[in-house]
């Protein structure tokens, strides 16, 4: 189903007409900071991940508490 230019603009006046000027405005309005906040917490994870892999990778060693230590003396 294609949707041409004069369905876009007949959808646009109902809508336009139905909640008005001020009531669309507000929530393209309340949109924009959706996005921009989205954006900004897309920079923030990437920032965050940048850091992580500057960190020095120091391996893994297993400890006392690490290791599972059984006191199965059924030999099963």
């Amino acid at each position: 189903m294609n949707v041409g230019p004069w369905q876009l603009i007949l959808i646009a006046v109902v809508l336009l007409l139905l909640f008005g000027r001020g009531r669309i405005s507000e929530v393209m309005g309340d949109f924009g900071k959706g996005i921009s906040s989205f954006k900004k917490g897309l920079n923030e994870a990437e920032k965050e991940a940048e850091a992580a892999k500057q960190l020095p990778q120091s391996p893994v060693t297993p400890t006392d508490s690490n290791t599972i230590k059984t006191d199965d003396k059924t030999g099963a």
